[in-house]
């Protein structure tokens, strides 16, 4: 275990780690074959596979289940993510339901499957995916747009997390088109959605014949120019990310800064992560997926910089993750979810996000864990 680890936060870390096993194993149980996206009240009510298959969250459960293989090597986790990733098939058939999230979708499902096991199926799966995300580069723009329908200009932080897909592609097939993709679009994202001082806009819209910033409209926050959280997070991590592929000191450069940034606004607030740190102080709105994704942008960070830097930013992902653990955790093994006060957006309709936990929010919870313990896995 991490030797930076005081007493009380390795007792933290191992009852914790015993919690995640008992409870990601009762709730594999009770899911099957489903794919899970939010449970509400310490249930999950619906299928995704079923209900929309292209979904973009519906990789993170087989994430899941492949973290805990790594860590627990239990064969039920990997037979229950090849059922997901199988059932995922029919999203690369169908295409025109898939957007720019391929990655979160097939890095944690087939591609994890292929890293650990080296199931050439997968390989092929993964090889797919990545062809997808490099089809919606756009070269005058130098981004990837986001979505469909009429958004050729779109381009979201979001992104940043899904480059991974294509830097696995230029690795795994010595190609070098797909991480000169995944560069160009950081490099636009550098330099036209995230701000001076850390923080991030969600969403821009371009001009896709000229790539010129047309507007920059509110997205999933509070408001335009605020300060959405997960935004936030994403920025952290997928920054961080296009450094572990690339080594180019800008992206661990602009990590650092979003890190900062995030840092500095959940320590006014005991490390709880609100919706959007650019919102009104009332109603106080939380989203427990933006801590838990930032952890592990922190955790990430930690590993690139130097020895007296180190623990600046672990302790920073612990006081977030035992905060949390503290204020929105459900450990009742007879429900589902574990992070609770998950939000999909500050003006979505549910006045009190109490009772939601987000699958997503889960997965980054897990990951931050295990990485803690040494028991993960890259999966990016």
């Amino acid at each position: 275990m991490q030797d930076f680890l005081s007493k009380d936060q390795r007792k933290w870390l191992e009852d914790t780690f015993t919690r995640l096993t008992k409870k990601i194993s009762a709730t594999s149980v009770r899911v099957g074959e489903q794919i899970p996206y939010i449970a509400q009240n310490g249930r999950y009510t619906e299928d995704w596979g079923t209900h929309d298959i292209a979904w973009w969250t519906n990789g993170f459960w087989a994430g899941i289940l492949w973290q805990m293989y790594h860590a627990t090597g239990e064969e039920q986790y990997k037979d229950q993510a090849r059922i997901t990733e199988e059932r995922l098939d029919r999203a690369l058939e169908e295409f025109e339901g898939l957007h720019h999230d391929v990655g979160f979708m097939w890095m944690h499902s087939a591609v994890a499957d292929y890293r650990l096991t080296g199931e050439q199926k997968s390989k092929v799966r993964g090889h797919h995916a990545a062809n997808i995300m490099a089809g919606r580069f756009n070269p005058l723009g130098k981004y990837i747009r986001a979505w469909n329908w009429d958004m050729a200009g779109w381009m979201i932080v979001d992104c940043l997390m899904n480059l991974s897909i294509l830097y696995w592609a230029t690795e795994e097939f010595d190609d070098p088109r797909f991480a000169a993709i995944a560069k160009l679009h950081a490099d636009t994202t550098l330099e036209k959605v995230l701000r001076e001082d850390g923080s991030s806009n969600h969403i821009l819209i371009l001009d896709p014949n000229t790539g010129e910033v047309c507007e920059k409209p509110a997205g999933q926050g509070y408001a335009e120019g605020s300060s959405w959280s997960r935004g936030q997070s994403w920025a952290l991590y997928g920054m961080a990310i296009s450094y572990s592929h690339t080594k180019e000191d800008k992206y661990l450069e602009a990590a650092k800064r979003c890190a900062h940034y995030f840092i500095e606004n959940v320590s006014k607030i005991d490390y709880l992560p609100l919706c959007d740190f650019r919102a009104p102080e009332e109603p106080v709105i939380y989203d427990s997926t933006a801590g838990a994704c930032a952890a592990c942008g922190l955790l990430e960070i930690a590993k690139y910089v130097p020895e007296e830097e180190k623990d600046f930013y672990r302790q920073s992902a612990l006081k977030i993750l035992m905060s949390m653990d503290e204020h929105f955790c459900n450990w009742k093994e007879e429900e589902d979810g574990i992070l609770y006060y998950g939000r999909v957006a500050y003006h979505q309709d549910e006045a009190d996000n109490s009772g939601v936990s987000i699958i997503y929010g889960d997965y980054f919870y897990t990951e931050a864990i295990l990485r803690l313990m040494e028991k993960d896995f890259y999966i990016w």
